[in-house]
């Protein structure tokens, strides 16, 4: 292999592709994508396509409220993602994406829970986001289907849901109409500065591109290290559960304030049942399973919350990689000269079309390293 390129994209996921269309189209860019599988075949393509806003309730049990007002600042890179969700399929020309926003609620089964749901929702408020705290009888009159028991909940109206398997692809056909090359099964090995450039190493040959991004999720800290820096990146095997199709009958993403849970119904009926609880990691293969502990203790939680999930059968439990930091925050902007990173842990799905954007615009010249939306994600004050 050799080539040149304006941009080298390292990623096929999501961001990889919704960056690489941004950049061809909004720039004129010369981009080449470097996969080292299949594109949508890691944490983009196997997360339940859960749309979050809110202030995650396990990080917020587990690490407190001061951990929370410094993550905050994320959850407007988060509604900015959602908006564009919302743009995207008139934009694109398709509705195999299954963008449904009806809203994602919390419930609560103590007065604890209540006030805890009531700390967070002030800190989310600081932020633009309305989190509406209900009362039992509002909480079930919204969602007649939760658990009689319980005694409240947050409601937050722009949550909702979107399809993983389809999301990626149609960001990649739109990406390859505009003159993006994808190079599956290459795997980025080096990076050289080159003059005012880079020398990209692979395991087809050698490629030299003006700019290099990013886009690696689970494997961004190996790239970053590919140039000296040590990013706090993480990899976590985690799984999630689905069930059979029945009738629509719970429009929500739900949520507990108890415990990991995620919740929602699928376009086509079946109920997806996650929440980050943790998989194994293969003896011999190093690849994640499904761990039984795990599935049993997320079920438990399941129909503890939708007690109507019991009549449905499991088809089938899986289990992939998920990219993540301590402080939940993304990490957005210039690694070194002409080398930036798009990384946006835990959520990406949610906030990766408009990272993505927001990158691109960076690496393109449109928008200054400077700009408040991103200076705070910046590489530097990662490692600082």
């Amino acid at each position: 292999m050799q080539g040149e390129a304006d941009v080298a994209v390292i990623g096929g996921g999501l961001i990889g592709m919704a960056a690489a269309y941004h950049l061809a189209r909004d720039g004129g860019a010369r981009v080449v994508v470097f996969e080292r599988g299949e594109i949508n075949a890691a944490a983009s393509g196997n997360n339940s396509g859960s749309i979050h806003a809110q202030i995650p309730v396990e990080p917020f049990l587990n690490k407190g409220e001061e951990w929370a007002i410094r993550f905050a600042p994320t959850l407007r890179l988060m509604m900015a993602g959602i908006a564009r969700w919302r743009e995207l399929p008139e934009e694109l020309g398709t509705t195999e994406l299954e963008i449904a926003n009806r809203g994602g609620l919390v419930m609560a089964r103590s007065a604890a829970e209540m006030a805890m749901l009531g700390r967070k929702s002030a800190i989310e408020l600081a932020q633009g986001l309305e989190t509406v705290l209900l009362g039992r009888d509002e909480l079930l009159g919204l969602a007649p289907y939760l658990a009689p028991d319980v005694v409240g909940g947050a409601f937050c109206a722009i949550e909702g849901k979107a399809n993983p398997l389809n999301a990626t692809f149609a960001l990649a056909r739109a990406a390859q109409a505009h003159g993006v090359e994808i190079r599956r099964r290459t795997e980025v090995t080096g990076l050289m500065a080159e003059g005012t450039g880079w020398r990209l190493a692979t395991s087809a040959g050698e490629v030299r591109a003006r700019r290099v991004l990013n886009c690696a999720g689970a494997e961004a800290g190996r790239i970053a290290a590919l140039l000296g820096l040590d990013l706090p990146i993480e990899a976590h095997p985690i799984q999630v559960t689905v069930t059979e199709r029945a009738a629509p009958f719970m429009p929500h993403l739900v949520y507990s304030a108890a415990d990991r849970l995620s919740l929602k119904q699928s376009a086509a009926g079946s109920v997806l049942i996650g929440g980050g609880w943790p998989a194994l990691l293969h003896p011999v293969t190093g690849l994640p399973v499904v761990s039984e502990e795990s599935l049993f203790g997320n079920l438990r939680l399941a129909l503890g919350a939708v007690p109507a999930i019991a009549r449905l059968r499991v088809v089938r439990s899986w289990a992939a990689i998920v990219n993540g930091t301590q402080d939940w925050r993304p990490i957005l902007g210039e690694m070194a000269p002409g080398a930036f990173i798009c990384f946006f842990p835990w959520m990406g799905f949610t906030a990766g079309p408009h990272v993505a954007r927001l990158v691109a615009e960076l690496v393109l010249g449109q928008r200054l390293a400077t700009d408040p939306e991103i200076a705070g994600f910046a590489p530097c004050a990662t490692t600082a």
